[in-house]
């Protein structure tokens, strides 16, 4: 039998790289795996992949993060959002509680866009604190399982009353009125037990926009209600996801084939957002370089690759002929750019390494289940 072939680089990252064509997109599948290239060995190797992972951070803010996850399979990279999406616990209003409602929103309605808000707090209390809220047995107190590590307490009483200092000619309802438009702002926390040590001061509970419009009133309405926030994960029902968008795209790869010159070079750049093609100069060795294409262009602009990664892959320079044989557009399969937006509780970057911890966990328990089952 023959010893396993090593393949050259430039085959290898050949062989990652899915084709953008003008109708269709070839090599969607991946290739590195045992069997499929006679004569290599593709099984997997942990030093392999510990050596080809990379995760570099291109934007880590509060509420937004972005990043390259490189080296990994597809099927990873969507475990991640996937658990990103569903999978990491929140507190959200769960149970609305309402004493009166004269708005024009029924009761239901009302209920469903107060759980809808997201809410902040102390990190520790947050994520250490608070527990998992337990229903009640059938026919119990349905209040037999609330303590103060597992619910939160809110509470919104606000009434449309007439403003005696508005100008006769006004017709803007919030100053005609007080309380014509109630916000999350109006939503009020109440600390119980141990929860002051967690949630005061700057980490007490509040929406995370204080903007958020709930309802519209007029003089004579009220709403008067009681809310308890519980622990969820997105699975039971999106209020608790902890992300707004959780995504990622494969990372756009340009390669320009022949030299691209002159009027032709910024048609070619109009054909891609800003910032992904260049023009710059042909310099007087490239233009003296014979078979480069640049020959007799000395000073003539030609076009670049700057920043790929900008690329939305729309395949616009497809549709020109006088691109044709000239670019050649992909993306590269193992190379995923997240994009993750937090809705609040987490900053950003802690529900990345939240997801990773949560699939570690879910690979220890199948590894058990796997053992058990060989026994």
């Amino acid at each position: 039998m023959a010893p396993p072939s090593t393949p050259s680089q430039a085959e290898l990252d050949r062989r990652k790289i899915v084709g953008i064509n003008k109708e269709t997109v070839t090599d969607v599948s991946s290739t590195d795996f045992p069997g499929h290239y006679a004569g290599e060995d593709n099984s997997w190797n942990i030093d392999t992949f510990r050596d080809g992972l990379q995760v570099v951070f291109h934007e880590n803010e509060q509420f937004n993060a972005s990043f390259s996850l490189i080296g990994v399979d597809a099927s990873i990279a969507n475990a991640f959002r996937r658990i990103l999406i569903a999978e990491i616990p929140t507190l959200a209003i769960e149970k609305v509680f309402i004493e009166n409602n004269t708005s024009v929103i029924q009761d239901e309605v009302l209920a469903h866009r107060l759980g809808l808000i997201p809410f902040k707090g102390g990190k520790e209390g947050l994520l250490k604190f608070m527990k998992w809220w337990k229903a009640p047995e059938p026919g119990k107190d349905p209040y037999s399982t609330t303590f103060d590590f597992n619910t939160v307490s809110l509470s919104l009483n606000v009434e449309c009353t007439h403003n005696p200092d508005a100008d006769h000619n006004e017709e803007d309802p919030t100053k005609l009125y007080h309380h014509a438009h109630v916000y999350a702002r109006d939503i009020v926390f109440t600390p119980e037990g141990n929860q002051v040590k967690y949630f005061s001061g700057d980490d007490a509970i509040a929406p995370v926009n204080p903007d958020i419009l709930i309802a519209k009133m007029r003089p004579g309405q009220a709403i008067q209600l009681i809310m308890h926030m519980h622990k969820g994960i997105g699975a039971d029902h999106a209020k608790f996801s902890p992300v707004a968008t959780a995504s990622y795209r494969l990372l756009p790869t340009i390669d320009i084939i022949k030299p691209i010159i002159g009027a032709d070079a910024e048609k070619f750049a109009s054909c891609f957002p800003h910032g992904v093609i260049g023009l710059e100069p042909v310099t007087r060795e490239e233009a003296a370089r014979k078979g480069s294409g640049y020959e007799g262009h000395e000073g003539e602009m030609k076009a670049v690759v700057r920043d790929a990664m900008r690329d939305t892959v729309s395949r616009e320079c497809l549709r020109h002929k006088e691109f044709e044989g000239k670019v050649k557009l992909g993306r590269k399969r193992d190379h995923f750019i997240f994009s993750i937006e937090s809705t609040g509780q987490w900053d950003s970057d802690e529900l990345f390494l939240e997801a990773v911890k949560t699939l570690k966990l879910k690979c220890a328990k199948l590894e058990k289940q796997v053992v058990n089952m060989v026994r």
